[in-house]
């Protein structure tokens, strides 16, 4: 599959983001990715953030769609580029913020620096470029933002707590968030994917059964399976963030939507 795919009318079924900036963070590959690719089809001019990215200048790698080096745990620095983006380019009327690390480790091993950069990314980075652009949607009185958490930001998952808690706090922010800027017409949301099929997730559990050992669940681990039986995929995830960033979604603000297969049962 091509990075930018050709436009047609199956792809263009959400027209508010005809020629409308959407920023993405997390962008080079996975969900980011996906998002990304989706916002493009559907007319967006995309600009994709990602800490992957070799080049520290916004680059156009094809019509309307940028790329830039951004650690979103370099808050100075992602202000900066915010400003850079609305000087240079035009208004932020979009935003999906989907980077993020997890570190898998026991809460009686874990150290503090692999604490510390899970709140750095997964938190402070993640709930700053939201707040900074929303600043900006403020003045316009505008603006969609959809921010990535995770299933286990709600219920307990062994060997990825510290993961879980640094979602979970996310998840407080971006809701007061978007209740401060609903005032404003500024919607912001949550997605919560469960076990999705990205580098992340192999990160995790890789080896021949660990998908199986997914999809059935560990009573050793607390961990209940997946109903609908089957992994989520970049583009399920990225469906969903899509669908809450457009105008078929204009009476949504403050909600969590989990996607995840039926694995934490609705809770």
């Amino acid at each position: 599959m091509s990075l930018v795919e050709t436009k047609n009318e199956n792809t263009m079924r959400y027209k508010c983001f005809n020629n409308n900036i959407a920023l993405v963070t997390g962008a080079q590959r996975g969900i980011g990715l996906e998002v990304a690719k989706q916002l493009h089809s559907q007319g967006a001019i995309v600009i994709c953030l990602d800490v992957n990215y070799p080049n520290k200048t916004l680059i156009e790698v094809s019509t309307h769609f940028y790329n830039v080096y951004a650690d979103v745990a370099d808050i100075d620095s992602i202000h900066s580029l915010i400003e850079t983006i609305e000087k240079d380019i035009g208004p932020i009327n979009y935003l999906a913020s989907v980077a993020g690390i997890l570190r898998v480790t026991s809460l009686l091993d874990i150290d503090e620096n692999t604490l510390d950069a899970l709140i750095e990314v997964n938190t402070k980075g993640a709930f700053f470029i939201c707040r900074n652009v929303a600043l900006k949607m403020k003045s316009r009185k505008k603006g969609s933002i959809v921010a990535v958490s995770s299933n286990a930001a709600s219920t307990p998952r062994i060997n990825i707590g510290a993961y879980g808690a640094s979602k979970s706090a996310l998840n407080m922010l971006i809701k007061t968030l978007a209740l401060e800027v609903a005032p404003f017409n500024i919607r912001c949301n949550l997605v919560s994917p469960g076990s999705t099929l990205t580098k992340m997730q192999t990160d995790f559990a890789s080896g021949p059964d660990a998908q199986k050992s997914i999809l059935n669940g560990s009573l050793e681990q607390f961990r209940l399976g997946v109903p609908l039986n089957k992994m989520a995929t970049p583009e399920d995830i990225a469906n969903s963030i899509v669908y809450l960033l457009s105008e078929q979604a204009l009476q949504i603000t403050m909600h969590d939507l989990v996607v995840d297969g039926g694995a934490t049962l609705g809770v």
